[in-house]
């Protein structure tokens, strides 16, 4: 069992985890029609819109009440009220998730009670759908945020439905923070080449995959999962749930509807890949189609060409605890020592991993096990840039925010494709970051002191 330790330093140097909001907002962009609305002070949701802009490099949806010092004293609820009536008026979105942050938390606000008072005053909006979340900026991380939210639009979302109704070629997949829209449409050509059709829940890889619309730009999310799918969910036959962090989520879909599930902690990796695929097949009723077996050649030759940079290698990997989890696994597999672990949040995920222990801190709390480890490669997103220049590491960008590198968002790092690119990737890194030892010379040499 893997030991977690946690540092003792009272507050955060060089911080590794974004907010709560941050995720359960992120959740939000993956509905189709909806506009997260962030209950906190005007600055607090620009700084998450910016973040979101630098990594995705698209349009953001997302308002704010607008607290002040005067409704964080007296009580923010009519800030609430009148911008969820400001919303349903002007964007008429089909879904509002109604997010809490650090400051409204803090003051104590009955964010159900509020949702209550402006059904009773605005009885013309019945017909838009609210889902109030609770992220304190105090608590968790991006991962449990986003896992929030998801709990929450099944709660609100998923009606209760008999067991005997299902769709048999309709499968619903929970798809975790680690997820990027690369993975997403990675993800959704693998089922559905299966024969099946998928509902993703929340589908990012549908509205920040970067695209452009005809009507130019939308004040709301453009693709993502639709209302009515996610209120058709329990006709499915099954659930995919990637991910450790959804297993709340999942077991409230399954508690709700009844369905069956199938549970994945990742999808890199050759083990994890021919898991998926195999489920994929029981689930389908289908043999495994040519392809995969293909693709599974050239993940496996891709292992055998790259061992050698591999073989060895130190590497450090920091990040939520599901993306830490994965590449541990996935470069203990391919046999480096993961010598530095760092998680931005306590996680069940990262008990059971195949190294000593896990820190649970921030970058600089992994920077001085860089140092102290001599590592080869480190895995952090775009705040490890100047680590690995102190350091002399290469870095493999990965997690949010990546803002110095294009395309980030785009890439996909799961099933047996993303898993060889991920290979390439990583090994690149690895031979340009290779050093050759100086010849030792001699002092006794005449030659030395030319």
């Amino acid at each position: 069992m893997t030991e977690i330790l946690t540092p003792t330093k009272p507050l955060a140097v060089n911080p590794l985890k974004a907010s709560q909001p941050i995720g359960a907002s992120l959740a939000f962009m993956g509905l189709a029609d909806c506009m997260p609305l962030e209950h906190g002070a005007r600055g607090c949701t620009s700084f998450n819109k910016l973040f979101f802009m630098r990594h995705f490099n698209e349009p953001i949806p997302l308002q704010t009440t607008a607290m002040d010092q005067t409704t964080t004293i007296l009580g923010a609820d009519a800030n609430v009220i009148e911008a969820l009536a400001t919303i349903c008026a002007k964007n008429e979105p089909k879904i509002i998730g109604l997010v809490t942050t650090g400051l409204s938390e803090m003051q104590g606000a009955d964010v159900p009670r509020t949702v209550q008072e402006f059904r009773r005053k605005h009885p013309e909006f019945a017909g838009v759908a609210i889902v109030p979340v609770s992220a304190s900026d105090t608590l968790g991380c991006l991962e449990t945020g986003f896992s929030a939210s998801v709990e929450a639009m099944i709660r609100t979302l998923v009606p209760r439905r008999p067991i005997a109704r299902k769709k048999s070629r309709h499968v619903n997949v929970l798809a975790s923070a680690s997820l990027t829209p690369g993975d997403l449409e990675e993800l959704r050509a693998w089922i559905e080449a299966f024969g099946l059709t998928p509902i993703v829940l929340p589908d990012i890889g549908s509205s920040l995959d970067g695209h452009l619309i005809d009507a130019g730009y939308a004040t709301l999310t453009y693709g993502g999962t639709a209302r009515a799918e996610i209120e058709a969910m329990g006709e499915s036959v099954a659930t995919l749930v990637i991910g450790r962090s959804l297993c709340g989520a999942a077991d409230l879909l399954k508690e709700q509807t009844g369905v069956s599930d199938w549970r994945f902690d990742q999808l890199i990796g050759i083990d994890d890949c021919d898991a998926f695929t195999r489920a994929l097949s029981d689930i389908s009723g289908m043999a495994v189609p040519p392809q995969f077996e293909r693709k599974r050649s050239q993940l496996t030759d891709a292992m055998v060409d790259c061992q050698f940079q591999f073989g060895g290698a130190k590497i450090g990997v920091s990040g939520d605890a599901d993306l830490v989890g994965a590449l541990t696994c996935f470069f203990h597999g391919m046999g480096s020592h993961v010598v530095a672990a760092v998680a931005s949040a306590e996680a069940p995920r990262l008990e059971d991993l195949p190294i000593a222990s896990v820190v649970i801190g921030d970058l600089e709390d992994f920077e001085t096990l860089v140092r102290e480890g001599e590592i080869d490669l480190i895995v952090a997103n775009s705040h490890g840039a100047e680590i690995a220049r102190r350091t002399g590491a290469a870095l493999l960008r990965a997690g949010f925010p990546v803002y110095d590198a294009y395309g980030a968002h785009a890439d996909a790092w799961i099933g047996y494709g993303g898993t060889r690119r991920l290979i390439f990737s990583a090994a690149n890194l690895l031979s340009n970051h290779y050093q050759e030892l100086r010849p030792y010379v001699s002092r006794y040499r005449s030659e030395a002191a030319e």
